[in-house]
This record gives structure tokens, sequence and C-alpha cells, in this order.
């Protein structure tokens, strides 16, 4: 019976702090293996239409984004007003939508050449003129295959 105290009190052990270093490691790796950074930075400000029948894409690797809306605050000192063309993270002209076109084919295997797909990222208050004008330089390299992204209409 010398084990037990006469009081009936028990002493609570103090924690161990030595494997919260580990939890705290190991909850960081598992973020940063998790989390995908973005690829390229938005440069222009796009506010996506509403769409009534919105299809989700399957493959994101397969897809080569083309954004067209007025440049973002701090850049309209330096380029205006007026919506510009954003291929990755550059402003470029739509004759130059070929080169941007052919790089993103020769970074894919032979594969997926095939289904490429290029997405028109336009702002919704952008004229028809400049979405027509693109679409028009990706008929003439041979990206037919065109998607609009949309955000589903509440």
């Amino acid at each position: 019976m010398s084990k037990f105290k006469p009081s009936g009190k028990k002493e609570v052990p103090a924690l161990s702090q030595g494997s919260l270093s580990d939890i705290v490691f190991m909850l960081l790796f598992f973020f940063m293996v998790t989390t995908s950074m973005r690829e390229t930075e938005n440069k222009v400000m796009v506010k996506v239409p509403e769409a009534t029948e919105v299809a989700k894409l399957e493959r994101k690797d397969l897809t080569s984004y083309i954004n067209i809306g007025r440049p973002v605050k701090d850049l309209q000192r330096q380029y205006g007003t007026e919506p510009l063309i954003q291929l990755n993270d550059s402003f470029k002209k739509t004759d130059e939508i070929r080169d941007f076109i052919a790089n993103e084919r020769n970074a894919m295997s032979e594969l997926d050449r095939q289904q490429m797909t290029v997405a028109i990222r336009a702002d919704e208050s952008v004229r028809m003129r400049i979405i027509t004008e693109v679409k028009m330089e990706l008929r003439r390299c041979q990206a037919l295959s065109i998607m609009y992204t949309a955000r589903k209409k509440e």
C-alpha cells in the first residue's frame, strides 16, 4: 500500500516538448508539398463574364491562357487604361500570339500537342474587336481549340 498517497491527489507529469518541433516541421512539409504556386502574375484586371453553361477543365496543364483587360492600377501610368493582351508575364500585340503558341507547343510532349487548349480570359467590359483579333490570330497558327473563361451565373 505504499504506492498510494494518503491525500488522494495525483501529480500531473510535465508535458514533454521534445516532439513539438517534429509536429511543426511535419506540418510545414505537408503545406510545402500540397501548395501550388501561381505560375504567372496577373497584370490585367479581369472580371470574367457570367455564363449559364459552364464546364470544368479536365487537364489544366494542357491549357495556355491569354488574359485580356485593362492594366492593374500600378501599371496604368506606364501602359495607360486601354485593354491589353497579357501572354504569360508580359504584354504583347496580337501578331506576337503566333510565337507564344509555338513556344507553348514546343514545351509539350508530342502526344499532348493535339489536346492543347487556349483559354481566353477576358474582362466583361472588353470590346469584341480585340477578342476577334486574338481568335483570328489563333486560327492562323492552327490553335483551333479555344475556350472562354467564365463564372457560373447565380
